[in-house]
Order: C-alpha cells, then structure tokens, then sequence
C-alpha cells in the first residue's frame, strides 16, 4: 500500500569534500517539489564544517515546506560497528545511508535515500508514493543491469547460485520500507556479505546490498536515476556516476553539468569555479590508504 501523509523522508549522506552535491541536490528536490508535503531531509554529517551547514541551511531558509536536519555520523554509527577491509575508494560515508533506518522515528515507515551526486528534475512526491508491493526497498537497474555483468554486477554469482541474468540495481537510489529494514537486519547482512567475499567486493555496500536483495526487490522506472554519462531529454533524476561535475576533468554529458551548476548557483556557492583533479585524486589516494593501515593493524 502507497504511503500518503502530509510528510516525505529523505536521508542523505555527506562529508565536507562532497558538500557541494549536498546543497545541489537538496536546492533541485525544493525547486522541484510541487505538491503540498513537507519534506524533512535526514542529513547524515560526516565531518561537514559548521560553515558549509549553514550554507546549505541558507539554501533553502525561505522554503516553507523544506525542513533539515542534521545528525553526526557517530550518532548515526554503532558504537562497535566494524566495516569492510574492502580495497574501493569509497568513504565510510557511503555506509552511512545503511543504518538511517533506524535513526528515524519509529512512525516514519518510509524512506527515500539519494546519493549527493544527483540532481531531481521531478517532484519528489512520485517517487514517495510508489508502492513497495510488500518488498523492503525498490531501486533502479544499474548500468550494468545483470549481476552476471564482466565489469560490474556481482563477480562470485555463480558460488552464491545466482543466474547471470539476475538483475542487478544501483544503491544511488533506494526506496526504503523502514519497518522491514530494521526487522532484517540489512546493515548487518551487508556487512556480513561483504566480509564473508570481501575479494570479490567491488562497489562497496553495493556489492553487499546486492546479494542480500538478490531477485528479492522492486524494480522502478529508470528515469528516477538516469546515468549523467547517456543523454536523456527528460531524465526524472540525473546521477552524476563517474567525475563530478564540478572537476575540471568531468567527462559526462554537458547538458547535464549545466543543470548541476543552475541549481548549485541558487545557493551560497553561485559563482564557485571548476575544481583541479588534485583534490579528487589526492582524496581517493588517502581513503585506499586508511583501509591498507586499518587491515595492517587489525
């Protein structure tokens, strides 16, 4: 059954580096939203400066159905939580969006997570009022599509007796039944996923998030998370996959770094020049770095 109420949930999740997708996202969902709910975005902070915060808070101060919240990774975390040794060049942050669930009020029975690196084109009301169907949560197809995919999907599918045309999802986008989350036990399957074939992880909790739903969720339409590399006239919401667009090197469709930076420039950061690679590169080298320490001294 659809859930209707006066109220959307959004969580996303951020650290400082990745701020300006923040504020973008969030500016593009506002612009956006037509309909009369207000939305109460769930902002999992990852070491975000108190100045940036109030940048994003300026973003959207005079909307009047836009609420944020900001909540502390270590108060979204565990306190004994251990995460993969896995070799990718993805932050703690992206584990985040695992454990939002249960950082909610128990009434909030439904959550929509976005990754930063999206832009919404559409009201977020269709998304929210998509039903789940009983599954516990509802995605898009990844660019691969199949978890059999030679680049991508899940590599050992053949040990976890999956068919290669089993479908495949991307995590950027996930419609999430809060109740099922919680009573499953998703983040520690995850994470149990991800350590028990920690050699053949390769997106991350991605990687983890797949064999746990594997041929067990929902299927939503593919514009509601459009790949920014495939030109789209009309993409519900564009995700910008593989160099961000506010790197000089950014390499996906033009048109779309052009809707990025309209919404980017209707908050604090309007005029912001296009960043070097060093710090793309350099942050990517430190995060790979961490994990190697982190499995040395474990």
């Amino acid at each position: 059954m659809a859930v209707k109420n006066n109220k959307i949930h959004i969580a996303l999740a951020s650290n400082n580096g990745y701020v300006v997708l923040l504020a973008a996202l969030v500016k593009s969902i506002d612009c956006n939203h037509l309909s009369d709910e207000t939305i109460f975005f769930h902002i999992l902070n990852d070491k975000i400066s108190l100045k940036n915060q109030e940048k994003v808070n300026q973003a959207v101060k005079d909307s009047e159905k836009i609420q944020l919240r900001w909540i502390a990774a270590e108060n979204v975390f565990p306190k004994d939580v251990k995460f993969p040794a896995d070799n990718s060049a993805f932050p703690k942050t992206a584990y985040l969006r695992l454990f939002a669930p249960y950082i909610l009020d128990k009434e909030v029975k439904k959550l929509l997570y976005f990754d930063v690196d999206m832009i919404v084109k559409n009201d977020v009301s269709e998304l929210w009022n998509i039903d789940l169907q009983g599954y516990t949560m509802a995605a898009v197809l990844d660019v691969g599509k199949t978890v059999g995919c030679a680049w991508g999907g899940i590599p050992n599918y053949k040990e976890l007796g999956l068919p290669a045309d089993a479908k495949y999802f991307n995590s950027g986008l996930m419609i999430i039944d809060c109740e099922k989350w919680r009573q499953e036990n998703i983040p520690q399957k995850v994470f149990k996923a991800m350590d028990d074939y920690i050699e053949h992880v390769n997106y991350a909790d991605q990687y983890g998030l797949n064999v746990v739903f594997a041929q067990n969720w929902l299927e939503i339409y593919p514009l509601w998370n459009w790949f920014a590399n495939n030109y789209h006239p009309k993409p519900k919401c564009i995700h910008f996959l593989d160099i961000k667009p506010f790197f000089k090197s950014y390499q996906s469709d033009p048109e779309f770094r052009k809707e990025f930076f309209k919404y980017l420039d209707m908050t604090p950061w309007r005029g912001m020049p296009l960043k070097s690679d060093f710090y793309r590169l350099v942050h990517k080298a430190m995060i790979k770095l961490k994990k190697r320490l982190t499995k040395i001294g474990s």
